[in-house]
């Protein structure tokens, strides 16, 4: 039961880790395109949100645990903060 436990928790950090390296790319990627153009018309600013809303879709439990931990953080450090 306890391998299973493990092999989870290295599947869930290897997935964490491949959506870092797909949004830093994502991110070069984007900062490329933006600097070739001179100007973005409406279809190309549309693909764009497009593709963002769809893997925010995706990622969509990831994003979810990652915003739910870090309120957690900032509560607990205001708490600390006030005690």
């Amino acid at each position: 039961m306890i391998r299973v436990g493990e092999q989870m928790m290295e599947v869930k950090e290897r997935t964490m880790e491949m959506s870092g390296q797909m949004s830093e790319m994502m991110k070069n990627k984007a900062a490329v395109f933006w600097k070739e153009e001179e100007g973005l018309g409406t279809l190309e600013l549309i693909l764009i949100i497009g593709v963002i809303i769809i893997i925010a879709l995706i990622f969509k439990d990831q994003i979810k645990t990652l915003v739910e931990r870090l309120l957690k953080n900032v509560s607990n450090k205001s708490n600390e903060f006030f005690e």
